[in-house]
């Protein structure tokens, strides 16, 4: 018999895959994916990120990130600028047309979150956003390391 702890990688996998098929449904209609979206979400914290910064707070890898970037561009809900102090780097920001649609999407997504909300037992959705913390902390390795030490 499985215990919960063999369980846990294939629930959490189930779990990510219905936010994200939920999610690409709502915002489908907006022309926008789910990934995008959570792009989105981290500009629209605050201040013009670089790529790098960017894909290290989504976290996704670079070569999407830049993909994803391409598209939000061409569509202007995004722009891209040099790095005032290195010119290697370009800092991204959302446009005001960006932010305009960023509020739509977080209103379209309001019945996902309210469909999570609603699944849970009463009070414990701190206590699940503070576990899935723990362990996003505890599988962030540097896997090249990891690879090294197998060979």
């Amino acid at each position: 018999m499985k215990t919960a702890r063999d369980q846990l990688p294939m629930v959490l996998r189930a779990a990510y895959l219905a936010l994200h098929r939920q999610s690409d449904h709502r915002f489908a209609e907006y022309g926008v994916t789910a990934d995008q979206f959570v792009l989105m979400a981290t500009l629209q914290r605050g201040e013009a990120l670089t790529q790098r910064e960017l894909a290290r707070r989504m976290p996704s890898d670079p070569s999407t990130v830049r993909a994803m970037l391409v598209l939000l561009e061409k569509q202007g809900l995004i722009q891209r600028k040099t790095h005032p102090t290195d010119a290697r780097a370009r800092t991204v920001a959302l446009t005001p047309q960006g932010e305009k649609l960023f509020q739509k999407l977080w209103q379209a997504g309001e019945p996902i979150r309210k469909q999570i909300q609603n699944s849970l037992p009463p009070g414990t959705i701190q206590d699940l956003v503070r576990l899935l913390q723990c362990v996003a902390t505890g599988l962030k390795t540097d896997l090249h390391t990891d690879l090294e030490t197998v060979s």
